[in-house]
């Protein structure tokens, strides 16, 4: 039988894995330069945890999470985003305690969603995301999105668009939530079960179906941002004033909700709009989540977060045609010809690599000529040679690669002479 990788899964290959370390090294970076530190927490949580936080209502909790029993009987789940397993763990460690507020996270790794498998859409994905919890202004909501933007930008992405638009309060939501279920009530037979199901629950993820999205009653149902209280409004506001103030473009989308049950407040999306990316254009998204912290058995606590998918990143770059500047190229490659020089190469090869100098021999007892042709498809930078008549001379032949010249340097000083034109 020949085996293969699970549907809606991919083995990222040795020659793929240099532009993840690329983007991840600079996620990383941007995080420090944020001050957002890494958090790690499991893969699997208690099934609840996403029930409560994401919502029972959700497609995700739905219908795309891998659930399983443990031998013990109870119930967990593969994590399939990011903000719930991180506000568990800032509950459970009392991280609300910290005397520096907002505790601002981040963090990358693989989720999980029992999904239709698209271009850039996997059933196991990597995200990276990250969350400031903790504080109320709206300036923080404008930190998060220039974060979020910053992270294409720095990448090269330029056919960009950001959408946003606020949730409202609690009271802006159940005023809302009334005049959906009198909106689409009288003609719900119409709707798919999902929409049946979600009416009297959770009328807002009407808004969000799939099957029914050009239904004539999705265009004319009821704007959240008219029920928006004033204390809503001016929140909303403050936030555009300081995207204004950063020079962030944005615009206004009164139908966006975001695909998740504890957002308020402000929700946004990036988009690409690079011809040829595909008609699920959305990069990245996120939004303000008061309420979850205590939903989850916190105190009080507002927060605020994003996270992207590094797949959907990946094919951005790929449709603007971005060439990520990486560097996987070999420093030297060291050729021995015969026994006794064989053995000193090993030497060698291990004496450059404790100097942080990358370096690699023939292992397949090739001919000079074969180890030559490897040296360059690897793109040493240099070649060093060493046969029994320099191993008596006490020397080594080293050759540039990108210029062809050649030179003997004693053995001796050789690891000082290659980090010497390495730099």
């Amino acid at each position: 039988m020949a085996y293969k990788v699970p549907r809606g899964t991919q083995d990222i290959l040795p020659d793929q894995t240099p532009k993840w370390q690329k983007i991840e090294n600079t996620l990383r970076e941007l995080a420090r330069v944020y001050r957002y530190k890494e958090i790690r927490t499991p893969i699997f949580e208690h099934t609840e945890l996403f029930q409560r936080s994401v919502g029972d209502t959700t497609d995700i909790v739905q219908k795309e999470m891998y659930t399983f029993e443990d031998r013990g009987g109870r119930s967990l789940t593969l994590r399939p985003e990011g903000t719930a397993s991180t506000v568990r763990a800032y509950v459970e460690h009392k991280m609300y305690g910290s005397p520096e507020q907002p505790v601002k996270l981040s963090y990358m790794g693989p989720m999980f969603r029992y999904e239709r498998q698209q271009a850039g859409r996997y059933r196991q994905f990597v995200q990276f995301g990250v969350e400031a919890i903790g504080s109320a202004d709206p300036a923080i909501d404008a930190e998060i999105i220039a974060f979020a933007m910053d992270v294409y930008q720095t990448l090269g992405l330029k056919h960009l668009k950001l959408v946003i638009n606020s949730l409202g309060d609690k009271e802006t939501r159940d005023a809302h939530r009334t005049a959906l279920i009198n909106h689409f009530k009288p003609h719900i037979h119409e709707f798919c079960d999902d929409c049946k199901n979600r009416l009297e629950k959770n009328p807002l993820r009407i808004l969000d179906c799939k099957v029914d999205r050009e239904h004539p009653l999705m265009k004319t149902a009821p704007k959240l941002t008219v029920y928006l209280t004033p204390a809503s409004k001016e929140y909303f506001d403050q936030v555009k004033k300081y995207l204004e103030a950063l020079g962030i473009e944005y615009e206004v989308d009164p139908n966006l909700v975001r695909g998740l049950d504890y957002y308020n407040h402000t929700a946004f999306e990036i988009m690409s709009t690079s011809e040829g990316f595909g008609a699920i254009t959305t990069l990245c998204g996120g939004g303000r989540y008061n309420g979850l912290v205590e939903e989850i058995g916190g105190p009080s606590v507002p927060g605020i977060g994003f996270a992207l998918s590094i797949e959907r990143l990946l094919l951005a770059l790929e449709a603007e045609g971005v060439e990520l500047e990486v560097n996987d190229g070999l420093d030297v490659y060291v050729i021995a010809l015969g026994d006794e020089a064989k053995v000193k190469a090993v030497e060698l090869v291990s004496s450059f690599r404790l100097k942080g100098i990358s370096a690699d021999m023939d292992y397949m007892m090739r001919k000079m000529k074969a180890q030559l042709k490897s040296a360059d498809r690897l793109q040493a930078k240099f070649v060093v040679i060493i046969g029994e008549e320099e191993l008596e001379e006490g020397v080594v032949v080293v050759k540039q690669m990108e210029t062809g010249n050649q030179e003997k340097v004693q053995i001796n000083e050789i690891v000082n002479y290659l980090k010497q034109h390495l730099n």
